[in-house]
């Protein structure tokens, strides 16, 4: 599937020109006829003779963007100077960064930011460590934590390369809810040592996102942290996709005039975000469930599994799903399905799947930056399609989720998160969609609105106190 050019890969050209004759709508023609687009023209300079000029151009790859500045280098009475990568421009020095929330501007307000008065709010915090939820950022602040082993589609990169990531992530934290969220690379793949990291750097926390952690031993630093700590541990890659895909599908459903229990749902991939969103359908109410990973659909007789731990994913999913023992590949698997859903591999499917299925089929290819199955041509027999890319309608995104999740459980100073609580943010963010804005094109509301958070927040916090799980509440300090 071709790429358009994105402004994830514009850059800023600097070029000097003639002043006279026809340099400047060459520049256009040279950029348009490499497929790329202009998205700003800007004299910075100019003289009798010359014009400095900085071209702003959309491309869809670096490879594409080299391509473009090379043509621009050959036009006749151009100079090229300084060409700037937009997005690296971005990350100079990071994206984030502390604050104070006081100012600190003489003895009197340095003496009750830190010493001497300092030392009574640490003596409050001693007699009753609760008190550290309402005096200290702890109330506020997340981690984010990851060893930097399933970076986006990049695979094990390592702690250094996963850091951009992780400050991409907080940003969004205190974009949209303002959360102050912290950045933590591990240099340790050691599931023990992760654990123990985690469980020490705990007290300064009011939550844990895990991020990038590479299946399957994601599953088990997730189970072992969250028994191991009295505030919640949310592995987003998991749980912060199988809600959005879950509050997706509800409104789907709805256009489609189907019941959850009645749908035969085949899911492509079985790591760590198909394991989750498969449990949270099933929790949802999905009875009829066929999950196929490299090997074809799992089933309980298929012969790679005989010899499995029975305490592994696959021998979960073997074990809750596929009641009507199909078996054979995937294609075969979704003739007649009413539902797709992949988190796998890029073109598993092609149209003519896609037309095999029932009636009504809804297909969320989730692949990124390259779909199950290509978009444009499943809309052609497919009811509702979602993917996870920008550039096609019902953007399946965690960005919709994780902040409100977490803003959620701080407001309830929850101690842990739990299956009624991810289904009960489902449920606020597929309602944000009212009914007269529901349609094939638009069944998951966008990042940016500004009901979105606070819906999923609410909703989170309500479950968290019905549940019980909220810590108790801190007490007042004179």
């Amino acid at each position: 599937m071709a790429t358009a050019p994105s402004v994830s890969y514009s850059m800023t050209v600097r070029l000097e020109v003639p002043t006279s004759g026809t340099s400047v709508s060459q520049l256009t023609t040279a950029v348009e006829s490499s497929g790329g687009s202009v998205i700003g023209l800007d004299v910075t300079a100019s003289g009798h003779e010359r014009l400095r000029i900085d071209v702003t151009i959309g491309a869809g790859s670096t490879e594409h963007a080299n391509e473009i500045v090379e043509k621009l280098r050959g036009i006749e009475g151009v100079s090229l100077g300084k060409v700037s990568d937009r997005t690296f421009l971005m990350h100079l020095g990071g994206k984030i960064e502390m604050a104070s929330k006081h100012p600190i501007r003489n003895r009197d307000e340095l003496s009750m930011v830190y010493t001497p008065g300092v030392a009574r709010v640490c003596t409050a915090i001693a007699n009753n460590p609760e008190d550290a939820r309402s005096l200290t950022i702890k109330r506020n602040s997340v981690a984010v934590v990851t060893d930097g082993s399933a970076v986006l589609g990049l695979g094990n990169i390592g702690p250094k390369a996963a850091l951009p990531v992780m400050e991409g992530k907080a940003a969004l934290f205190k974009r949209f809810a303002g959360i102050d969220a912290w950045p933590l690379c591990l240099d340790t793949q050691d599931s023990d040592a992760i654990v123990e990291i985690v469980k020490a750097i705990a007290p300064g926390f009011a939550g844990i996102n895990l991020e990038d952690i590479s299946a399957p031993r994601c599953f088990e630093i997730e189970a072992r942290l969250r028994e191991a700590l009295d505030i919640p541990v949310f592995h987003d890659d998991q749980h912060g996709t199988a809600i959005v895909v879950l509050a997706a599908l509800t409104n789907a459903l709805r256009i489609v005039d189907k019941g959850i229990g009645d749908v035969r749902v085949v899911m492509s991939g079985a790591g760590a975000a198909g394991t989750a969103i498969l449990k949270l359908l099933l929790a949802a109410g999905v009875k009829h469930a066929v999950v196929a990973d490299i090997h074809g659909v799992v089933h309980a007789g298929r012969e790679d599994l005989a010899g499995e731990d029975p305490d592994s994913t696959l021998s979960w999913i073997a074990e809750h799903t596929n009641p009507e023992g199909v078996s054979g590949t995937l294609k075969e698997a979704v003739a007649g399905a009413d539902v797709f859903i992949g988190v796998s591999a890029p073109n598993v499917l092609q149209g003519e799947d896609v037309a095999s299925m029932a009636e009504g089929a809804i297909v969320f290819a989730l692949a990124n930056p390259e779909p199950e199955v290509d978009p444009t041509v499943a809309r052609q027999t497919a009811a509702v399609v979602a993917t996870g890319r920008s550039d096609f309608p019902n953007q399946i995104n965690n960005v919709l989720v994780f902040p409100g999740v977490f803003r959620g459980l701080l407001d309830a100073q929850s101690r842990t998160v739990s299956t009624e609580m991810m289904l009960a943010a489902a449920r606020a963010l597929a309602d944000v969609v009212a009914e007269d804005e529901l349609n094939a094109n638009y069944i998951i509301p966008s990042v940016f609105n500004d009901k979105v958070a606070g819906a999923v927040a609410g909703a989170v916090n309500q479950a968290a106190r019905a549940a019980g799980a909220a810590a108790e509440p801190a007490t007042a300090t004179s």
